[in-house]
């Protein structure tokens, strides 16, 4: 009998919720398997479920939810032989998209299922776990501003960036890169891809691989307001590596300062930097196991 446990983020109603449930224990029933659901309940919630799971010998934990509820149930789950599923039910579902999860429940439900697993490798910056990407940039002065926001939503979110990018001033970064390449940049963004999605199939670096034990360091030079929509298009199509809007280099220890430097987001939400004017990015290969589409 395979032991599953589902952590549901709670943002929906109780009548969606019950649908969920009965969806779950359709699609995995007894005696093959033995399913537990379970909701978060504070902020750090999900990593301390992950943790007992591990600990009671749980197969696979599946984070029904968005990016920042998978991170924090990731947490409680790298080094070990629990896997990670997901049922991704967030806004953007930047890693779903990269490991190919059909967005669809019941779908996604079958690949549990069928337990086809991988080791994807994972990214730490400053010790904060991202799958994703982490960055230090422009993106990150946007998940500072919008963990304060009070009414959010994609129309308050463009408001935000737009408002954000008319104050916003490019900074200067030094770039060491394994020790043995330095590099001083001028960026709007500066961020470290470990897979090739920031969500809504945006793609900031589309040769970034989630198996390859490297990071991608994402370099976008300073631009125009005119040139965000240039941009946003390039990286929708997946071509942006290939025009003036994005450098790439690949490490797996690089370090990041800027006598400037002030905020800092792992997986889209934002961490405390402190009074660091330093970022140390490292990649971790194979640390988490993972339900794979393949």
């Amino acid at each position: 009998m395979r032991k599953i446990l589902f952590i549901i983020n709670r943002k929906a109603g109780t009548d969606r919720e019950k649908r969920l449930e009965d969806t779950i224990r359709r699609h995995l029933p007894a005696p093959g398997f033995s399913v537990q659901i379970t909701h978060l309940a504070y902020l750090g919630h999900g990593t301390h479920l992950a943790q007992e799971a591990v600990a009671n010998g749980v197969d696979t934990v599946v984070a029904v939810g968005g990016d920042g509820s998978i991170n924090e149930i990731a947490q409680g789950l790298t080094g070990s032989n629990t896997a990670l599923a997901i049922i991704p039910l967030g806004s953007g579902n930047g890693l779903a998209r990269a490991l190919k999860i059909p967005l669809n429940v019941e779908k996604a439900l079958q690949l549990i299922a069928q337990n086809k697993r991988g080791a994807i490798d994972a990214g730490y910056a400053n010790g904060h776990l991202f799958l994703s990407n982490a960055g230090v940039g422009f993106d990150a002065l946007i998940a500072e501003r919008f963990r304060n926001m009070q009414k959010r939503g994609l129309q308050g979110y463009a408001k935000l960036v737009i408002k954000s990018f008319r104050e916003y001033k490019d900074n200067v970064y030094t770039i060491n890169i394994d020790g043995n390449k330095t590099l001083q940049k001028p960026a709007f963004l500066l961020s470290m891809a470990n897979g090739n999605q920031l969500g809504y199939e945006f793609k900031l670096s589309p040769q970034a691989d989630l198996f390859d034990g490297l990071l991608d360091v994402v370099v976008v030079p300073p631009v125009s307001f005119l040139g965000l929509l240039p941009l946003c298009i390039h990286s929708l199509l997946g071509t942006v590596h290939k025009t003036k809007y994005m450098q790439r280099y690949t490490g797996r220890n690089i370090t990041v300062s800027s006598p400037k430097l002030a905020y800092l987001q792992v997986d889209g939400d934002a961490v405390p930097l402190g009074n660091n004017a330093q970022v140390e990015f490292k990649v971790v290969k194979a640390a988490l196991q993972v339900i794979v589409n393949n």
